[in-house]
């Protein structure tokens, strides 16, 4: 069967699921009727390249021709964003691909890159006009020929105490970088980074000697390197492994490291090729290979049985998207978003390093027997850069949903005047719903909406209630339904979202039920972790006037909606009987119903904090080729507070009179400061005592941080298993001030009360 016939009978025949971030599944729709590009160029052959000579090398097969073409064709006509085959985006790709390959510059040398610039341009056309993609499996076979050299030099590496003793500095980021000018450059590059491995790894042992001394002040330090040595003895001697010194375990990891690579299936390497090609038209769209596409699915689900946590592919680095509530992490609590796994193992065996690894194999390593124990190396993404490497070890399990569900506790304030005001507080860590239960009939389904409205009537059923806040802090999203029915909760019926597909069609997402639970004080707190869904609800709150917005200076920005379409079925159809696997591909754009998109910009706050996660390198902005920012007409809906921008005016004057003069705040801001100083650095210190100097001084400040945000605030409060949150307790001053506002000055006297009790 001729290839050819791929590109136009594409007949639209897939059941394409929308999905909102990483929640539920929610229609089905047909992909749009457009052509293949604006513009084509005719494509030309590049001249023969230089076979590898030596390892694993890989060769185009018919099938990865089908998939290649496949998927040139349905992103071009399908994608909400069109790319024409313009030499510019093919150059686009080639630098897309290289850096996926090798986002640090390490292993491919200019003359190298040069050589394939030459050719850039034959990328694409060759891509669109019949799935040639020799030129990139070319490049893969060099990379997978420069990963042997590395792990040759680390084999045959020494090193004295003198050499950990020097003025030298390692430029751990080389992202805009030039490329090493040839292999001698880069041999000093890989001395220095092997060098800073061998500290990191040094730097860990010092760490857990520090803490086992702690443990026994009696202990001395030489007697916690003994009982480290002898706990790494019995482990090891379960997996026949012998203890290793530091640049034995490196040897050993970047050995696993290259076998990872060389053992690549060839659909997996296509894989790396096309999710660059998918770059050019925005981050969230992607080809997913058949085990790429069983993890998607099961994520989805919500049944995988390993830690409970979404991984993205960003710089060579697996990074924590999203941790799943309920999840083995979530429940752990020391594994966060923005954290970068740098190495995996199992149970007691070595650990593998990860950084370069395809996702699939990642993914793959940490996924395991429910029961079963995993070790994270990672490096923690509030500390940036310069973190230390810090393992965790997670026993896996499957996601508790009852620990994923909206919690609601009742709170008192105590007003100016004296009075003690119920505040009901709502944490909802996703928008979830049970779609099975509820197209099977069943009345009693579990939903985000069902849940929040339980704990609102059971707040009004204590007494009075007197201000709701709803927690969306660090909630990745779910369901766009969910967040169109809990908005309900809070107004009459109305536009929540609308929703602009690649044809320019938009559609509104409306509230049909006129009720509304609760129709007083209302605050929604958000972060730069908050999107999606809760970007939705967090706008309609804030565009109907609703309520207040705090939190970060934005939300994460993510205004896209995703399609997947089965790449199998449709081969099959004409005629080829392999897997295939599927792309992912953003169809259709989130409005707010003020007609600005929650793309990029996301939702801002009416109040902001000063806040760690605000220094973060999270957020769409920070992706690679984001959709921009843009806005529609918007549709009609009411206004139940008018005067609620000069109310929020107000209360952000008092809320930031509070911040500056609380001691707390005081050392968050002066912590924050520090970070934001060193933010930029590009290089560190390849002096081992430094380094040791360095990481007491910033283990201070992330002490500090657990104590302001994360630990007991007190004994008693420990005993009452609370704990202390600093921008929940200014929320609710927030919400104080608001409802003093709301009241005016006479209805307050009129409620103040003599006798001040909690509310159980």
């Amino acid at each position: 069967m001729k290839l050819k016939r791929l590109i136009f009978p594409l007949l639209s025949i897939f059941f394409l699921t929308l999905l909102v971030s990483t929640g539920f599944a929610l229609t089905r729709q047909a992909p749009p009727r457009t052509q293949l590009y604006a513009s084509s160029i005719p494509a030309k052959r590049p001249a023969a390249l230089k076979k590898v000579p030596r390892g694993k090398t890989f060769e185009q097969t018919e099938e990865m021709r089908a998939i290649a073409q496949l998927t040139s064709a349905m992103l071009s006509r399908q994608h909400y964003a069109k790319r024409d085959i313009t030499p510019a985006n093919s150059r686009k790709l080639f630098d897309f691909y290289l850096k996926t390959l090798d986002p640090l510059k390490l292993y491919f040398t200019k003359d190298q890159v040069d050589l394939w610039r030459t050719r850039q341009d034959y990328l694409l056309p060759a891509l669109a006009s019949n799935g040639d993609i020799t030129l990139a499996l070319a490049i893969f076979n060099k990379y997978l020929q420069n990963l042997e050299e590395y792990e040759e030099f680390v084999k045959k590496a020494t090193f004295t105490e003198a050499d950990f003793k020097t003025d030298a500095v390692y430029q751990f980021d080389r992202l805009k970088s030039d490329w090493p000018e040839n292999k001698k450059e880069r041999t000093l590059i890989w001395r220095k980074k092997l060098t800073n491995d061998l500290i990191s790894i040094m730097l860990q042992d010092r760490i857990k000697a520090e803490e086992l001394k702690k443990e026994n002040k009696s202990v001395s330090t030489g007697a916690a390197f003994d009982r480290i040595k002898a706990e790494k003895q019995k482990n090891e001697d379960k997996t026949g492994s012998a203890v290793k010194p530091p640049i034995e375990r490196i040897r050993k990891r970047v050995e696993q490291f290259v076998q990872f690579n060389k053992k690549m299936e060839p659909i997996e390497a296509l894989e790396l090729y096309l999710n660059s090609f998918a770059r050019l038209f925005d981050p969230h769209t992607s080809y997913m290979a058949p085990r790429s596409e069983e993890d998607f699915n099961i994520n989805m689900q919500l049944s995988l049985v390993g830690i409970g946590a979404v991984l993205t592919s960003e710089d060579g680095y697996t990074k924590i998207v999203q941790i799943i509530p309920g999840g083995p992490a979530d429940l752990d609590k020391r594994l966060k978003a923005e954290d970068r796994i740098i190495a995996v193992a199992q149970e007691n065996a070595d650990p593998v390093d990860v950084i370069d690894m395809p996702l699939s194999k990642v993914v793959s390593m940490i996924r395991g027997e429910a029961g079963t124990k995993v070790r994270l190396t990672i490096l923690e993404g509030v500390k940036g850069a310069k973190a230390l490497p810090v393992t965790i070890e997670i026993t896996r399990n499957k996601v508790e949903l009852k620990e994923s569900e909206a919690k609601g506790k009742l709170l008192t304030v105590k007003a100016e005047n004296g009075e003690m005001l119920n505040i009901g507080v709502i944490t909802l860590p996703s928008f979830y719903a049970d779609f099975h239960a509820a197209s099977s009939g069943d009345r009693n389904y579990k939903s985000s909406t069902r849940d929040v409205r339980k704990i609102l009537r059971d707040f009004k059923k204590k007494g009075k209630l007197d201000g709701v806040v709803i927690d969306l802090r660090s909630n990745g999203g779910g369901s766009l339904q969910e967040a169109v029915t809990l908005t309900g909760l809070f107004i009459k019926e109305g536009p929540v979202v609308q929703i602009r597909d690649a044809s320019g069609r938009v559609v509104p997402y409306k509230d049909e039920d006129p009720s509304i639970e609760y129709a007083g004080p209302l605050i929604v707190m958000t972060n730069r972790l908050s999107a999606s869904a809760s970007e939705i609800f967090a706008g309609a709150i804030k565009d109907y006037k609703r309520g207040i917005l705090v939190g970060d200076k934005k939300t994460h920005g993510k205004g896209t909606v995703q399609t997947v379409a089965d790449l199998t079925s449709y081969l099959h159809y004409i005629g080829y009987d392999f897997p295939a696997g599927s792309i992912k591909l953003t169809n259709a754009k989130f409005y707010r119903i003020n007609g600005a998109s929650t793309q990029l910009k996301g939702v801002t706050p009416d109040i902001a904090f000063p806040t760690f996660t605000d220094t973060m390198e999270t957020g769409e902005e920070k992706l690679d080729n984001p959709m921009p920012w843009d806005e529609i007409s918007p549709v009609a809906h009411a206004q139940y507070d008018p005067n609620i921008c000069a109310v929020a005016s107000e209360l952000r004057r008092k809320s930031d009179a509070r911040v500056a003069a609380s001691p707390e705040f005081a050392m968050l801001k002066r912590d924050i400061a520090y970070l934001m100083k060193n933010k930029d650095k590009k290089t560190i210190s390849l002096n081992l005592e430094q380094r040791w100097k360095e990481y007491l001084r910033e283990k201070d400040i992330y002490d500090e941080q657990a104590k302001l945000l994360h630990l007991d605030s007190s004994e008693k409060d420990k005993k009452k298993n609370t704990k202390k949150d600093l921008y929940l307790d200014e929320t609710l001053n927030i919400m104080r001030d608001y409802i003093s506002l709301k009241r005016g000055p006479r209805q307050q006297e009129r409620r103040t009360i003599a006798v001040h009790q909690p509310v159980p």
